[in-house]
């Protein structure tokens, strides 16, 4: 009897997730190759490391880095409880990234789904400030001055940049009052947010009848086994990557914080690095406000199309859209590493015009210099090329998103001592 009902109460809850039944093309591997389900895997491995954390670690500058390494040393599975929230933590960023590219490029963010998709960067937004928020935590050199250097560039956003960043830190630097913050975010602002983000991401998902397939129709299936047994294939797959990364790699820990003693290099979160590397090559208030603003309008402004070449649940919208989303990839890779080169041999603008206001001759003229070529590509693609309004919006999807991408790789893997370029 308690069987039968416990079966019962299963079933419910899986019905509560999924439909009874579901087009048999919706739920191929690569169709979504299960982002969305294995974000929410993370987020509940995430949470359940986490709560167990909080019973060792000590939000105090004074203990809480002898707490991690007293949880490390000293507990029993402690270390790999670490390792296995760190490497969560980060695989979760890119799996919600990844998932959002998909979304975009199978063409899933227009009509109904805009909502979704509105919802999506709300929650990638969530999931870069929980990671942002926890770095922090271990109170080592590697955390502190890389908080330091995230939130000197917060502090450039115009009017509210300088009274928003000495209130994330608490005061003027980076101390008890910033940890406190961040431990507060962390551990109970931030789950709340994503939890009823979740809900309503996964609600609207219901509401749109699932996962979009354009205008190829399968036949329905029944959800047990056809999709939960996938489900429960890729679930057990990401736990085996996190054990193998959590046996074999330890989460970094550096030196106890000094604020004294700068890192050479000092260098932010990977995920933030596009960010800092920018800082190298246009002004900072372009960095922290000007282009984050345009490109996050962007991405807005795009999915309130409703244009009739619009193919939803295509991938690439069509045939030439993948070519030509192919040949952006391209052009913004070769771009960005040319811009990038150049401003390290010879390239400036501040020297070139001293008489000139920084604003202009680090912030516009650097901008300029991307735009002109990328916006007369566009422009070249608009009017030589087969693609539609929607087709175009992904060229330039993917020239801003390899823009970053190339930013990023290189500030992690070609910087040295001193942010010097090296090969």
């Amino acid at each position: 009897m308690s069987n039968t009902g416990s079966n019962s109460a299963i079933k419910k809850f899986l019905l509560h997730l999924h439909p009874k039944k579901v087009d048999e093309n919706a739920i191929r591997y690569t169709r979504t190759f299960g982002l969305g389900g294995i974000a929410a895997l993370l987020f509940v491995i995430l949470a359940t490391t986490g709560m167990m954390l909080r019973f060792v670690y000590v939000p105090v500058i004074d203990m809480a880095y002898n707490s991690i390494l007293s949880l490390q040393e000293y507990y029993i599975f402690g270390r790999l409880l670490r390792n296995l929230h760190y490497w969560s933590a980060n695989l979760m960023v890119a799996v919600v990234f990844l998932h959002l590219i998909r979304v975009l490029y199978s063409q899933s963010i227009f009509f109904e789904r805009r909502k979704n998709w509105l919802y999506g960067l709300v929650l990638f937004t969530l999931v870069l400030s929980f990671n942002f928020t926890g770095y922090l935590l271990p109170w080592d050199q590697l955390s502190y001055w890389a908080v330091t250097i995230m939130t000197e560039i917060l502090s450039y956003i115009p009017l509210i940049g300088p009274p928003l960043s000495i209130a994330l830190k608490g005061g003027e630097q980076v101390g008890q009052n910033t940890l406190t913050n961040f431990y507060a975010f962390h551990t109970g602002l931030l789950p709340l947010l994503m939890i009823v983000f979740m809900a309503l991401h996964f609600w609207l998902v219901r509401k749109a009848k699932g996962v979009t397939t354009g205008k190829e129709r399968g036949e329905y299936v029944d959800v047990n086994p056809n999709l939960i047994r996938k489900e429960v294939i890729a679930a057990l797959a990401v736990f085996a990557l996190l054990l193998f990364l959590s046996i074999f790699f330890d989460a970094p820990l550096k030196d106890m914080a000094n604020p004294l003693v700068s890192p050479n290099p000092s260098k932010a979160p990977w995920y933030f690095m596009g960010l800092q590397e920018f800082l190298m090559h246009i002004h900072p208030s372009f960095v922290a406000f000007v282009i984050p603003a345009f490109v996050i309008g962007f991405f807005i402004y795009i999915s309130y199309q409703k244009d009739p070449g619009i193919n939803a649940g295509v991938w690439f919208n069509s045939a030439e859209g993948k070519r030509q989303v192919i040949n952006g990839a391209v052009f913004s890779f070769i771009l960005s590493a040319v811009l990038i080169i150049a401003t390290e041999h010879g390239l400036d603008f501040r020297s070139w015009f001293p008489s000139l206001p920084l604003i202009v001759s680090t912030g516009f003229f650097p901008l300029l210099l991307y735009m002109i070529p990328a916006g007369g590509y566009v422009w070249y693609i608009r009017k030589n090329k087969k693609v539609n309004t929607p087709e175009l919006y992904l060229v330039i999807s993917t020239i801003i998103i390899v823009a970053y991408l190339v930013m990023m790789l290189t500030g992690l893997w070609l910087r040295g001592e001193s942010m010097k370029l090296i090969f």
